[in-house]
């Protein structure tokens, strides 16, 4: 694959990066939003999802991995192929794109990237905005999903308690302690340590990930440590995929979502919580 993006970082980019790369053929920008605030104004050549269109409801668990030929449908849909380069953005601070990135892992796709800052800072800092429709490419894509960054409830109950172990509960303080509850028993899982995802953002700059050495520090404050295999969950695995694709760039060797989240784990009656 010949693509410009070699000079970038592996996994998250800038908008001016992005923008001087937008007319490479290999390139796949998708917008991940409502189709209203898709029509007022996208990145050049983005394609529309809607976030509905890459998770899977079973109520009252929220955020399951759709099948591989749900996925399969969505990808060649959207003009993929194994060789593309996928850029994905929303207009939220990166929850919905970095879901949609946690999918692709998951269904074996390699070549991705963050857009640092989403649509907030693109469309603040005088990037180029369309109106125009985007029909997508012709695409070809066949999905084997592959388990390996998903971490379900039975493979966290074995984990617990083990000293190489962490999860990371990214939901409000009030969801973790269970004074706001969106399940039938509220709390969060054993051992689990909670750091608002929302503490990872710097407002002043868009919404773009604080500084490496800002994040590394946070991190190590919350024993969240490279040593450690670390899941991430929230509600859904919405917000918490933002958290997977944060350690995924920092280099974490060994890092997995929990789809269903809090929304599984809080509505089964087998499942240990604390408050």
């Amino acid at each position: 694959m010949d693509l410009n993006l070699v000079s970038l970082p592996p996994l998250v980019i800038e908008p001016h990066e992005l923008e001087a790369n937008l007319s490479d053929d290999h390139l796949l920008v998708v917008q991940i939003t409502k189709p209203e605030k898709y029509a007022e104004g996208h990145i050049p050549g983005a394609v529309l999802v809607e976030g509905f269109r890459f998770v899977r409801v079973e109520k009252p668990v929220m955020g399951l991995l759709p099948s591989a030929d749900e996925l399969s449908c969505l990808f060649t849909s959207l003009g993929m192929t194994p060789d593309t380069h996928v850029v994905a953005c929303d207009d939220e601070g990166g929850g919905w794109a970095s879901r949609f990135l946690w999918t692709l892992e998951v269904a074996g796709h390699r070549h991705f990237s963050l857009l640092n800052g989403g649509l907030v800072a693109w469309a603040n800092e005088s990037h180029p905005l369309s109106r125009d429709p985007v029909a997508p490419a012709a695409g070809s894509y066949a999905v084997e999903l592959h388990d390996g960054p998903v971490a379900g409830a039975g493979y966290i109950l074995s984990r617990l308690g083990a000293d190489d172990f962490a999860l990371w509960d990214a939901r409000t303080p009030q969801e973790y302690t269970g004074a706001k509850r969106f399940a039938a028993r509220g709390g969060h899982i054993p051992g689990a340590v909670n750091l608002n995802w929302l503490e990872t953002m710097d407002p002043d700059r868009h919404l773009r990930l604080k500084p490496e050495a800002e994040l590394r520090a946070l991190l190590e404050r919350h024993g969240l440590t490279p040593d450690k295999e670390i899941v991430c969950y929230c509600q859904s695995h919405h917000r918490s995929s933002h958290s997977y694709i944060l350690l995924k760039a920092l280099g974490y060797p060994r890092i997995k979502g929990y789809p269903g989240a809090w929304s599984e784990w809080g509505n089964r009656p087998d499942t240990p919580v604390e408050q």
